[in-house]
């Protein structure tokens, strides 16, 4: 079982590293596999809505970290997402990324556990944690909770460290998720039938 979580922030080793990489440790600990991610500093292409992707089965843009995850996930077994808080919300490279991954690859994604995860200065991050948590819940992935919601504080480098009750949601987020994974892998139950998806506008 593998687990692949994406560091969201441009600093690779920064608080949202500092979280994920607590989450992963308890993953490990559990026999989970586990690879962080991170989406780094360059800009980041976002969705155009040009509607390539339902002809291409891949978005039509070809950057390197897009075609980097989308291989990882006919292997993973489960996602988290982590992110630290801009403006009350995750940061804009990481929706733009989250935005063209999941609309175009999210038949590779469905049905696999998921969570979220948001470092912040003080406030802000539970609107970042909802804002993550709809790009699984639009896409029939259950969502792995904590003891707590998936916080951690800290602004200056390495302050993530000092949060001890954030790192220990931390820990239980990992905890949990391995439960999932292992009771999943166990003979848990086919997944459900799909509806056809009968889409309707507002207006009509």
């Amino acid at each position: 079982m593998k687990v692949l979580l994406i560091n969201g922030s441009p600093h690779k080793e920064g608080n949202t590293f500092i979280a994920l990489s607590e989450v992963a440790k308890a993953l490990e600990a559990n026999g989970v596999e586990t690879e962080i991610v991170s989406i780094g500093a360059k800009a980041v292409q976002g969705c155009i809505a040009c509607g390539r992707c339902a002809e291409l089965g891949r978005c039509a843009f070809k950057d390197d970290l897009y075609n980097k995850v989308r291989e990882k996930l006919e292997t993973i077994d489960g996602i988290i997402v982590g992110s630290p808080v801009y403006y009350a919300g995750p940061n804009g490279s990481l929706c733009a990324f989250l935005d063209r991954l999941f609309y175009s690859a999210g038949a590779l994604l469905a049905y696999k556990p998921a969570a979220s995860v948001a470092v912040c200065r003080r406030g802000g991050a539970s609107a970042t944690f909802d804002r993550l948590n709809k790009y699984f819940t639009i896409n029939n992935m259950p969502v792995v909770s904590s003891q707590y919601w998936n916080s951690v504080h800290g602004r200056l480098p390495g302050e993530a460290a000092q949060d001890i009750e954030g790192l220990q949601t931390m820990r239980v987020l990992g905890r949990n998720m391995a439960w999932m994974l292992k009771s999943l892998k166990q003979g848990g139950e086919p997944v459900p039938e799909r509806e056809p998806w009968t889409p309707t506008n507002f207006i009509r």
